[in-house]
């Protein structure tokens, strides 16, 4: 496959994910910002940290309110990583694959562009903002379905889903680690009240106060909340599965082209750092460095990734 195509593929689907997960971002934020109007402030400023975009709010805003926040990420012009420009550029690189998709996937790709844009045309009032954030989730969830539904098991695949899972693994592990670094007021503050309160809005932004009760019951302790999201390999948004299928994806690709290329190595290194680690350990030495380090880490096996498949974007 060419570079050209590997890319456009991948990066289509990292920003449908990455459109997908700011809205849950937004969501989270708002339900956190309800528990603590007192505090409201330092929780938006969260939301932009872990969207990587308070140098670029800062730029064009002096002071940081809910409202601009939410229209910020929602829809900026100069915000690259708004869900209207991330939307934009998942069509721009499907239209340059359009010949290695399926009619169904680029149809719900399409379908997705002119729903959001319509959507995403005007500043979204605070009482449409629930109605709009499920509208982007569900558009994002009908491409995926159609990806899953239509598409051969191919490389094609492969790097559509590479894609998915980088860009995935990223955002669950931003949201942990402000949530722990940003969001609790004190040490004093661990195991309180609030601070469960924080960990149940966590598991509701990924979709998983359902799936961890099943496994954990009604008692939420925070440890077993970050290991859930981090070392259970049956949650689809956590650490783990993210890895076990970027695994498997690269190793299809080894397969196919008979060769292993370098980040098979590091995708092998993560998933057996991964299944050894406990959440004991992680807690000992520290949440905050175990996130940063693995933000550092899948950052660079996504590079690596481009190298050894020559992606151009």
């Amino acid at each position: 496959m060419l570079g050209k195509t590997a890319g456009g593929l991948a990066w289509m689907f990292r920003y449908l994910e990455r459109s997908e997960n700011l809205a849950r971002l937004v969501e989270t934020g708002q339900r956190i910002a309800l528990t603590r109007p007192d505090r409201a402030e330092s929780e938006w400023a969260s939301v932009l940290k872990t969207a990587g975009v308070t140098a670029s709010y800062k730029a064009h805003h002096d002071d940081v309110t809910g409202e601009q926040v939410v229209d910020w990420i929602l829809r900026g012009k100069d915000n690259h990583s708004s869900i209207l420009n991330c939307i934009e550029g998942a069509r721009m690189n499907a239209r340059l694959v359009r010949t290695a998709l399926t009619r169904e996937v680029w149809e719900a790709v399409n379908e997705c562009w002119m729903t959001l844009c319509s959507e995403l045309s005007r500043k979204v009032i605070p009482r449409d903002l629930p109605r709009t954030l499920g509208v982007i989730k569900q558009r994002s969830a009908f491409v995926r379905g159609a990806l899953h539904g239509t598409m051969l098991r191919n490389d094609i695949y492969d790097f559509a889903r590479l894609g998915t899972f980088l860009e995935r693994a990223d955002a669950t592990a931003r949201l942990l680690d402000v949530k722990y670094y940003v969001l609790l007021p004190s040490a004093a503050g661990v195991g309180s009240t609030l601070d469960n309160a924080q960990w149940e809005m966590i598991l509701r932004s990924v979709s998983a106060e359902g799936a961890f009760r099943m496994v954990h019951g009604r008692n939420r302790k925070p440890a077993d909340i970050a290991k859930f999201l981090t070392l259970d390999s049956r949650m689809p948004r956590s650490l783990a599965f993210c890895y076990s299928k970027i695994g498997d994806n690269l190793g299809y690709l080894e397969s196919d082209y008979g060769i292993r290329m370098p980040s098979h190595d590091m995708a092998e290194a993560m998933c057996q750092d991964l299944n050894h680690a406990t959440i004991e350990t992680i807690f000992e030495n520290g949440l905050h460095q175990f996130l940063q380090n693995f933000l550092k880490r899948n950052g660079e096996l996504a590079v690596q990734i481009e190298l050894d498949y020559r992606f151009s974007q």
